[in-house]
């Protein structure tokens, strides 16, 4: 459901019916503009904003034989005006209307990427409360390495989130100019204060300079966040795929009545939502990407990044609002083993013990290499006899030197590695 209400919202933005409509909030908001300066009849205005109106199929019609939609466009509500007409899209190019409808959208769009961020994070903390204290062990290169709890991985994923959600709104702002100042960028027919009420209108920002057009380094922010955000969410998804592999199975994703993992093997349960969030990720990145090859455009403007943005806007925010839906059901549906966290805890026979002996070791006097090689032959030697490291200590007489048996079984505790938890949740929990 959530994926489906999620995409819906999208869909509406992007969808031909209210991108004309802000193509029509623009032309109208610029007569009122002219009509201030005294350049439009306040009777034609009254018409205007009276009768001005459009058909997608008509505006297509038009479009075939003009092969310009911002042309078809006008031609249509000049269908709906009448005579007054001559009025619209007086002074103006067709990237004004165009780029300040595309900042207008993507703002909106990102209004609703905010609140998908948002309801991620409220999962994400509720995990993480949840399992603050369930003890699995830390890999690094995939190893083992010493003990977390699921609550702080949950965590992790929480602050990069929330960086994320920052990332997004600066990004939304920063994408939230317009532009009126004509075919070159020098108001010669429109003077700044008509761009000015343009935007305010829209709810923009008139940028300070352009061209024909906006510089599309405020796109390609915009574009890089979108991806940035998409590659979190393929972090995420990649360690659920690795949690849920068979010879991990710490976490998986739920699965449904009747649902099938494989048309050939029946008893396959697949990480396919993390799979599917992966996979998108790497369309975002390619995204980004295309909009960064469109910064750089001939002159005062050419026409290679419309083809572009034709694409990536509407398919980049769409699908960054897919995934986040998607990733907030998962994690909300997640399948936590907390048991088997704590069997494959101890699947080493607690050789991840072994900084902590390395360290009390030194505090005893020896020299940090000597202990180094005392404790590392130890965990091997565990690690191939499968004996459990605190035993091989305990018998081997240049460590008992040093440290007693008692003491030994005192280090070896995975209470010690989480003895800062409740510090580390007030500093990613804090309100700020």
């Amino acid at each position: 459901m959530i994926d489906r209400y999620s995409r819906e919202i999208m869909k509406k933005i992007w969808s031909p019916e209210n991108r004309f409509k802000t193509w029509l909030e623009i032309e109208i908001a610029a007569c009122e503009a002219l009509a201030r300066l005294g350049l439009v009849p306040e009777k034609s205005l009254k018409n205007i904003k009276e009768k001005a109106g459009f058909d997608v199929r008509r505006i297509d019609e038009i479009e075939q034989i003009t092969r310009h939609d911002v042309i078809a466009f006008t031609t249509c509500v000049a269908e709906y005006v009448g005579e007054d007409a001559r009025y619209i899209h007086w002074g103006l190019t067709s990237s004004d209307v165009l780029d300040t409808s595309f900042s207008m959208l993507l703002k909106e769009s990102a209004d609703v990427l905010l609140k998908d961020i948002d309801d991620l994070l409220a999962v994400l903390r509720e995990k993480a409360f949840q399992y603050k204290n369930t003890p699995m062990i830390g890999r690094t290169h995939g190893i083992h390495a010493e003990p977390i709890t699921f609550g702080l991985k949950m965590a992790v994923w929480y602050d990069e989130m929330k960086r994320n959600r920052k990332r997004m709104a600066v990004a939304g702002e920063n994408i939230s100019y317009g532009k009126i100042s004509g075919a070159v960028g020098t108001f010669a027919y429109n003077p700044p204060s008509v761009e000015q009420y343009v935007c305010e209108k829209c709810g923009l920002k008139p940028a300070p300079i352009s061209t024909q057009i906006l510089q599309r380094d405020l796109h390609a922010e915009f574009f890089t966040t979108l991806a940035l955000i998409g590659s979190s969410l393929d972090t995420f998804a990649v360690e659920i795929r690795h949690l849920q592999r068979t010879e991990v199975s710490e976490a998986a994703e739920y699965f449904s009545a009747g649902q099938k993992g494989s048309s050939a093997m029946p008893h396959k349960q697949n990480p396919i939502l993390s799979e599917n969030i992966s996979g998108l990720a790497r369309i975002l990145r390619s995204n980004a990407l295309a909009a960064m090859e469109n910064v750089a455009l001939w002159h005062e403007r050419d026409i290679s990044h419309s083809s572009v943005e034709r694409i990536i806007g509407p398919d980049s925010t769409t699908l960054l609002d897919f995934m986040l839906a998607r990733f907030t059901s998962l994690i909300k549906n997640l399948l936590v083993y907390p048991e088997r966290m704590r069997a494959n805890l101890n699947l080493t026979k607690g050789i991840f013990y072994s900084q902590r002996i390395l360290l009390e070791l030194t505090q005893r006097g020896l020299p940090r290499e000597d202990a180094y090689q005392l404790v590392q032959r130890n965990a091997f030697q565990a690690w191939q006899e499968q004996i459990d490291f605190k035993d091989a200590l305990a018998r081997d007489p240049e460590v008992t030197r040093h440290l007693s048996k008692k003491e030994i079984d005192g280090y070896c505790d995975t209470g010690f590695f989480s003895s800062h938890v409740d510090e580390i949740f007030a500093r990613v929990f804090t309100e700020e």
